[in-house]
């Protein structure tokens, strides 16, 4: 990209957002405009072998545009936030040495701020006896860990949905282990990139239909297939690679405690209730320029987001918006 007469270009470009909102697609529509390269920001495309539920961008995409932090962990692995911080920093630092534009692009909004305000995370290893300690208590009187971490440290309450078990017991481990709320310990540290932010939104019904569409998707493609697969390899249902949405819900079916109707129907409404949680996360973040992208297509999205970037304006502080696209719907492009 060329820099006008005193215009500071963003270095690193973020696209975030809920679930099913294009993100992907849209992402590798810009970068092969631009010269970018994509990293990963997602908790469950870093999973080895676990494609088909994760929605991990197709083979065309990742041979069109260069893509980072994909397939970097085996399943049966537990994969930190400081981890991945430490390899999408490295990445990031990598492509911009290149010449190129990072695409920081996923919905896990922890990892986006690890890296974009550059989150101390506590160094405390997981302490699995804990773990299944605060799962039997949680089992017993649930709410109960939620409740604890309130008393404990409202602010990392404040910040974790109180669904949000993994997150949770987590933050209680780190206090248990160093006697320090853990929001203490997670002081930002902004890298040195010119940061532009852009969430992809649509409205709720438009949301869900993609959702139950991609879904409808999934199965068609052998996600039963492939969750019989991680199981026949000796993933343990228990992982955490395999508590995320598509697997979680497929194991009882494979187990014979459920019928596929009931199992997908699970995954149809998790999906949903994912992308109420991803957006409520995001929107606390006054950084975040919003796109009102509707039924649009990827190309015309992208088209959008790279006039973003030829605008002198794209700090922070003009966060907070929602632009809405008036362009061709997907279904409408030949």
């Amino acid at each position: 990209m060329s820099k006008g007469e005193g215009r500071r270009e963003p270095s690193l470009l973020v696209i975030c957002g809920p679930t099913a909102t294009g993100k992907t697609a849209v992402a590798a529509a810009l970068a092969a405009e631009v010269g970018g390269e994509i990293v990963a920001a997602d908790s469950r495309t870093i999973y080895r072998g676990m494609d088909i539920g994760t929605a991990k961008p197709p083979p065309h995409l990742r041979a069109a545009v260069p893509h980072h932090l994909l397939d970097v962990a085996d399943p049966t692995e537990v994969f930190t936030v400081a981890q991945y911080q430490r390899l999408a920093v490295a990445a990031i630092t990598d492509i911009l040495r290149r010449g190129r534009l990072p695409l920081l692009v996923g919905g896990t909004g922890l990892y986006i701020r690890a890296v974009v305000d550059g989150l101390q995370i506590p160094r405390v290893p997981p302490d699995w006896a804990f773990r299944r300690q605060a799962e039997a208590e949680e089992q017993a009187a649930p709410g109960a860990l939620y409740a604890r971490l309130q008393q404990l440290d409202p602010l990392a309450a404040q910040r974790i949905h109180p669904h949000n078990l993994r997150r949770i017991i987590r933050a209680l481990e780190v206090i248990a282990a160093t006697g320090r709320p853990i929001s203490e310990q997670q002081r930002a540290r902004p890298g040195p990139w010119r940061v532009l932010v852009v969430g992809l939104w649509m409205p709720r019904p438009i949301l869900y239909r993609r959702i139950d569409r991609r879904v409808d998707e999934q199965l068609a493609q052998g996600l039963v297939a492939e969750v019989e697969g991680l199981l026949a390899r000796g993933v343990p249902p228990e992982a955490p690679a395999m508590q995320g949405l598509g697997y979680k819900e497929i194991v009882p079916y494979l187990q014979g405690r459920s019928s596929l109707a009931a199992a997908v129907a699970a995954l149809k409404r998790n999906t949903r209730r994912f992308a109420r949680r991803q957006e409520s996360w995001f929107r606390r973040d006054p950084r975040i320029r919003w796109i009102d992208v509707g039924d649009a297509a990827p190309q015309a999205v992208a088209a959008a987001i790279r006039a973003m970037l030829a605008v002198n304006g794209t700090s922070a502080r003009q966060g907070g918006c929602l632009e809405r696209m008036h362009v061709v719907p997907a279904e409408a492009e030949e």
